[in-house]
């Protein structure tokens, strides 16, 4: 039963998402080649760039899907503009929460553009790496990422040798990640995306991004360091750490966060009143509190600051600042199924039309998945959910054309 809904759901989805872009490309022979990639994303192989995906899918040789990603007349940021529209639709009647995080993917060479020794969680420090900045809407039942950023370090967006020769628009200045996430929220609320809330971890918790989220009309979770300054309702300020002494001991709240591989996660919960430092010009306090969580065993206290227009209930805020976890498991999701890591791309085109095409390809899924559990749980079976995984096998088995290694086409590949 599952595996029919999955198969029609994807069929819809993956359909639909084809549709969206179509109108973005010159000519019909880079469309079907789009559709070619986006599929051959999920076929399985080792890794996942032009060769490899050229192989797999039976061409005579990469130069194709190559000439799509640098080449092709292909308006890949009006396909964005495009997906992110489809995805507000399918989400419409779903508050969902705005999530930004960076990830890293490593290179050898400074050549590829953004390239650079800089710091990356994903790498576990600093190292040669590109960093993206990514947009997730996350909901009660489903995340997808919906835009992307290439973060260009100050040093590599001032270098305009560097920039030419990557192919990087005149336009497209320096930002830091705080100012990229900005715009990113505001294009997915223009795209009609109905959230209520922003959330990310302390790379997105400075004072100017918090005000520009407060005017774009969202509240707000985002992490912050234990030495971050807050004031109290006297005007006195303290370091969240410091701050957070005055919750007496019977005042921590425990509260389950989601079921992990050891069971349910469960951690103790408080909250202390703040002021606001954020406000907006013509704007009202609203409601603005520092939050700590503490693990039940190792008593490690992470501390967020939240802000709202209105009154809320600490569980209210608990959910918010969960889902921002979920964001990570997309990532781990895109790179272990799309390729979003993968694409040995070095110029910006590349790199905008590889880095989209994944996120297409992840989206897809997402949304199969969606559909398939309001389908099942309409209906009389008793099953359990369809996890991705599972999803993408049954999508190979019986969706994706089979991968082509027949003896004469390996051997020409060899050669």
């Amino acid at each position: 039963m599952e595996a029919t809904i999955a198969e029609q759901a994807w069929a819809t989805a993956f359909g639909a998402a084809m549709e969206a872009i179509a109108d973005c490309f010159a000519r019909r022979e880079a469309r079907a080649t789009a559709a070619e990639l986006t599929a051959g994303l999920l076929l399985e192989v080792d890794t996942r760039n032009c060769w490899t995906l050229a192989q797999t899918l039976g061409h005579p040789g990469p130069h194709r899907l190559q000439h799509l990603l640098s080449r092709a007349r292909f308006d890949h940021t009006a396909a964005r503009e495009a997906v992110a529209r489809l995805i507000s639709n399918e989400l419409a009647g779903r508050d969902a929460v705005l999530v930004a995080d960076e990830t890293g993917d490593a290179k050898s060479s400074k050549d590829c553009v953004g390239a650079g020794h800089q710091y990356s969680g994903a790498l576990g420090g600093v190292g040669l790496c590109q960093v993206a900045v990514h947009l997730a809407a996350v909901t009660q039942t489903t995340r997808v990422v919906i835009d992307r950023a290439l973060y260009l370090p100050a040093d590599w967006a001032a270098d305009e040798e560097r920039r030419e020769w990557a192919g990087v628009p005149e336009e497209t200045v320096f930002a830091t990640k705080p100012q990229q996430a900005v715009a990113m929220v505001a294009g997915a609320l223009a795209a009609g995306v109905q959230a209520r809330w922003f959330a990310g971890d302390e790379v997105y918790s400075g004072r100017q991004l918090r005000s520009n989220i407060r005017a774009l009309g969202l509240g707000y979770t985002v992490g912050v360091a234990a030495t971050h300054q807050v004031t109290d309702g006297t005007g006195r300020k303290w370091e969240a750490r410091k701050m957070i002494n005055k919750v007496r001991p019977e005042q921590w709240m425990r509260r389950a966060t989601g079921h992990g591989t050891k069971g349910t996660r469960e951690y103790d919960w408080a909250w202390l009143d703040i002021r606001p430092d954020d406000t907006p010009d013509g704007h009202k306090d609203g409601t603005s509190v520092l939050v700590a969580r503490r693990h039940r065993y190792t008593g490690e206290v992470s501390y967020f600051r939240c802000w709202t227009p209105g009154n809320i209930a600490l569980g209210t805020l608990v959910e918010v600042i969960c889902r921002r976890w979920k964001i990570e498991e997309t990532f781990q999701l895109a790179k272990g199924f799309t390729g979003l890591d993968q694409g040995q791309v070095t110029c910006w085109n590349s790199w905008m039309r590889w880095s989209l095409f994944s996120l297409i390809a992840a989206a897809v899924l997402a949304l199969t998945l969606d559909a398939t559990a309001r389908a099942v749980s309409a209906g009389t079976a008793r099953l359990v959910p369809l996890t991705c995984p599972e999803l993408v096998r049954l999508v190979r088995a019986l969706v994706l054309p089979p991968p082509v290694r027949d003896r004469d086409h390996v051997l020409h590949w060899t050669a």
